[in-house]
């Protein structure tokens, strides 16, 4: 199963994912795809769990960097009920435009 989390966003600012309710999944994993990002962006990803879809926590103390174009992915396991992600955004002029995947798998 693949759920298209993020569809062509422009980031400027930080934010979350929308949340996505894969209690069934044996495993799963997270793509980002950087369509265009501006010199100096950075974007940094970290995977959040939770066991009501409102309330959050980080999954665990790994964030994934992104400052250039391409896709980037890794996996997620021991998560429970939902998962999302949080990306912080910095730079002068931060802006990059994404895709984000979910894919899981039982």
């Amino acid at each position: 199963m693949t759920a298209v989390l993020e569809r062509n966003r422009t980031a400027t600012a930080d934010f979350c994912t929308e949340p996505y309710e894969i209690p069934w999944a044996a495993e799963a994993r997270f793509f980002v795809h950087a369509l265009d990002i501006a010199e100096g962006t950075l974007l940094t990803f970290a995977t959040e769990i939770s066991p009501d879809g409102l309330h959050w926590c980080d999954l665990d103390e790994s964030v994934h960097a992104v400052s250039t174009e391409g896709v980037r992915s890794w996996p997620v396991s021991g998560f429970g009920q939902w998962l999302r992600l949080r990306c912080r955004v910095t730079g002068e002029n931060p802006v990059a435009k994404l895709r984000i995947y979910l894919v899981g798998k039982s």
